[in-house]
């Protein structure tokens, strides 16, 4: 028996996140958390980022995307957009995708309680608990959503397969940076994107039941595709 890629990627980032997130309960660390986020600091200065010092701005900035403001912003941006087109309830199941997914990852958070990275001097702040990363599960979450929820509201597989590759980069980008500033563990980091990219998965599965190419899913004008 075989299974497409659309099955296989989130059960298997399901069970990467159930996995990394047993291993952290029980109270063991992996060795590549350390390696990993010391590449990122300058030999023999774990408080000094590598590259030049326009470079952890510019990190700062790409964090910024991920965080509720941010993620907020393109969440309401498209849920309008999806509202004026007539995909009222492709909107209102953005709206509650994100909201659900934001509740969860604040919950996670507390339940595991993981403290933050001490080896290195972070260069923004934080206040809350590290794992799973907030800033890598919600952007995944966000940003492979309204990918998805255009793609299903287009029926245009150029301009899906564009969305979905803008967002990969992006939410690549925000997990990395998270990183960079010495904020999140790689695990963190890594577990965010396992659980964002299986809770994409599962909510454009039940968005997509119902929504045809001749009509927007909530019955409105027809669509100009």
């Amino acid at each position: 028996m075989s299974f497409h890629p659309r099955i296989l990627v989130p059960v298997a980032a399901a069970f990467a996140f159930l996995g990394l997130t047993l291993f952290i309960l029980s109270g063991r660390t992996f060795a590549f958390d350390t390696g990993l986020i010391l590449l990122f600091r300058q030999a023999g200065d774990p408080a000094a980022p590598i590259g030049p010092h326009w470079l952890p701005e510019m990190m700062r900035d790409i964090s910024g995307l991920g965080s509720f403001v941010g993620l907020g912003f393109m969440t309401l941006a498209a849920t309008l957009a999806l509202w004026l087109a007539g995909y009222r309830r492709l909107a209102n199941a953005l709206i509650v995708n994100v909201v659900l997914a934001t509740l969860v990852s604040t919950m996670l958070k507390i339940g595991i309680g993981r403290a933050r990275p001490d080896i290195v001097e972070p260069t923004a702040i934080v206040f809350t608990a590290s794992f799973p990363s907030g800033h890598a599960f919600l952007s995944a979450v966000v940003l492979l959503g309204i990918a998805g929820f255009i793609g299903l509201a287009s029926q245009h597989r150029d301009i899906t397969r564009l969305s979905v590759g803008l967002a990969w980069v992006l939410l690549l980008l925000i997990g990395v940076s998270r990183i960079y500033l010495g904020v999140h563990w790689p695990s963190d980091v890594l577990a965010g994107w396992c659980l964002g990219i299986a809770w994409s998965s599962l909510s454009l599965a039940l968005a997509g039941q119902g929504t045809t190419k001749s009509e927007p899913a909530s019955g409105g004008a027809p669509s100009a595709g």
